[in-house]
């Protein structure tokens, strides 16, 4: 199975610390964003790995090369400049995804998290399905985006942590260009064809600068305990 990392946002909000670095490189804890997930899929016994790039993608090329050096192999999906949207982006690289496995994992390059992707690896999908992770609502999306599949009165809406599988399938209908993914995931759930989990443990969407250093601060806390 092989494992994509979304990397080619702009990251607009994270302006000026993006001025000339794609977001995924910020560091938490004196390290990229990129490397935590690349670690964690190495310890799931994941080591095929296709980034996404577009903003400052040459930084990210620059840094982690093929991938040897952190023990997987990374092969690199370019997008034209301001990117494809995550569905489009996912589309733009399923030929690289899915050589010799129908499902694969996706997960978000901008969160940080010690989500273990091994229970994912472990999913069984039918064909032209979907299993999403969701997590506690933050302060910065209070209403949430998605009720969890199994709620017999879906009044409780959790936040998409931009972690998930998918069968190839799942993309079927849909043509290749800027697409958004929320669309797709919501006509997935009303149909029975996407599953979900809630996740309880550390996440944090790196979408601010004020949120970064936040993270950062809990990691020094973290540190020192």
């Amino acid at each position: 199975m092989k494992a994509m990392i979304l990397a080619a946002g702009r990251g607009k909000r994270m302006m000026p610390l993006t001025e000339k670095l794609p977001k995924p490189m910020l560091k938490v804890n004196g390290q990229p964003l990129l490397t935590y997930h690349i670690e964690r899929l190495k310890a799931a016994g994941i080591t095929d790995i296709v980034v996404n790039l577009a903003w400052c993608g040459d930084k990210i090329v620059e840094y982690f090369a093929d991938g040897q050096e952190f023990g997987v192999h990374i092969q690199y999906c370019h997008e034209q400049e301001g990117g494809l949207e995550t569905a489009g982006g996912i589309i733009n690289a399923l030929p690289y995804l899915t050589e010799h496995h129908e499902d694969f994992i996706v997960i978000n390059g901008d969160i940080f998290t010690d989500y273990d992707v091994h229970a994912l690896k472990q999913l069984q999908l039918n064909v032209g399905e979907a299993h999403i992770v969701l997590v506690e609502n933050p302060p910065h999306n209070e209403n949430g985006d998605f009720c969890l599949a199994h709620q017999v009165v879906n009044t409780q809406k959790y936040t998409f942590s931009g972690i998930g599988l998918y069968n190839k399938a799942f993309f079927d209908q849909q043509s290749t260009g800027f697409a958004a993914l929320g669309p797709l995931l919501r006509q997935g759930l009303s149909a029975g064809d996407v599953s979900t989990e809630l996740y309880l443990g550390q996440w944090s969407d790196i979408g601010t600068p004020q949120r970064l250093l936040d993270v950062n601060a809990q990691q020094e806390l973290n540190n020192v305990g």
